[in-house]
């Protein structure tokens, strides 16, 4: 089956096509991608189309893995400061 890998950044973006045998699972494409150490595999965020998902979640044909980077800051106080900013004059 086929399957794609990607790692996004704000300006730039990498991504790996595979072939995985029928019953691959998320973890299998992260290994036969090579872009998480086999030591942080664990620790790494993953989803299938947007969908959060397990290292343990079956793939199908076609799936795209992201691996998902981890937040620079809690999405309400990026609001918070947003709303404040859009408040103030100037």
């Amino acid at each position: 089956m086929k399957v794609e890998v990607v790692r996004a950044w704000p300006d730039r973006f990498e991504s790996v096509d595979l072939e995985l045998p029928a019953g691959a699972v998320v973890a299998d494409a992260l290994r036969a991608s090579g872009m998480v150490p086999e030591e942080q595999a664990d620790a790494t965020a993953v989803a299938v189309f947007g969908v959060v998902c397990g290292l343990q979640d079956a793939l199908r044909d076609g799936d795209r893995v992201e691996l998902l980077r981890p937040l620079l800051i809690d999405p309400k106080q990026a609001r918070r400061r947003r709303a404040k900013a859009a408040r103030t004059p100037g």
